[in-house]
C-alpha cells in the first residue's frame, strides 16, 4: 500500500513539475516560495497586529515565535532526518525533472516551507479568528498553499511532502496554542 502511494505521489509530482507548467509560472513560483520575497507581508502583518493589540503584540509574537520554532525543528530536524526521503530533483529514478532552483542535499519529507507557512497562518487564525474577517484568513491560507505548491513546481518536493507539511504545521500551531492557553499566555493577548 505504501509503495503504491509513493508511486502515485511521484506520478503527480511529474505531472505538476513537467506538464502543468508555463513560462509565467517558471518565473514567478521560484520567487513566490522564497522567504525574503514576503518580508513586506511579514512587516505588514506585524503592523496590523501592533495596531490591533498594542503592547500585547509582544505576547502574540511569543506565541508565533514558539509555533515557528517548533514547526521548523519538528519538520527539519526530527521528521526529515528520520524519514530521509530523497528530494525529487536528486532522485535518479525520475526522468525529466525540471529543477528551477538549486536542489540542495537535504531531505524532502516533510516540506519545511509548507510546515512553517501553514503553522504561521494557522496560529494567526487561532489568535485572531474572532477579530479579523474570514476573507483575510482565506487569502492567507491560499498564500501558504501556493508556497507549498511552488515547492513541487520547482522540483524540490513531492506533493505528499507539502501536504504532510501543511497538516503538520496546522497541528503544531494548534498544539502550541493549546499549551499557551493552558499557561495563560493567550489570555494576556485578549485581556
Amino acid at each position: 500500500m505504501l509503495e503504491l502511494l509513493i508511486e502515485r505521489d511521484k506520478e503527480l509530482f511529474l505531472i505538476i513539475n513537467t506538464e502543468w507548467c508555463n513560462a509565467f509560472l517558471d518565473v514567478v513560483l521560484p520567487y513566490w516560495r522564497t522567504k525574503t520575497t514576503w518580508i513586506p507581508l511579514y512587516i505588514l502583518l506585524l503592523l496590523i497586529i501592533g495596531k490591533d493589540r498594542g503592547f500585547k503584540t509582544f505576547w502574540v509574537l511569543i506565541v508565533i515565535g514558539l509555533t515557528l520554532l517548533l514547526a521548523d525543528q519538528v519538520s527539519s530536524e526530527l521528521i526529515k532526518k528520520t524519514v530521509e526521503r530523497i528530494r525529487p530533483c536528486n532522485d535518479s529514478s525520475l526522468a525529466n525533472v525540471r529543477s528551477l532552483i538549486h536542489c540542495g542535499g537535504g531531505f524532502s519529507f516533510t516540506s519545511s516551507h509548507a510546515t512553517n507557512h501553514f503553522a504561521l497562518v494557522m496560529q494567526l487564525f487561532l489568535i485572531f479568528r474572532l477579530d479579523w474577517k474570514t476573507r483575510y484568513f482565506v487569502a492567507l491560507f491560499i498564500w501558504a498553499a501556493i508556497i507549498a505548491y511552488a515547492q513541487v513546481y520547482v522540483g524540490v518536493h513531492y506533493p505528499l511532502d507539502v501536504l504532510a507539511g501543511g497538516l503538520l504545521g496546522c497541528l503544531l500551531a494548534w498544539l502550541v496554542h493549546q499549551i499557551c492557553a493552558s499557561l495563560g499566555i493567550t489570555r494576556r493577548i485578549w485581556s
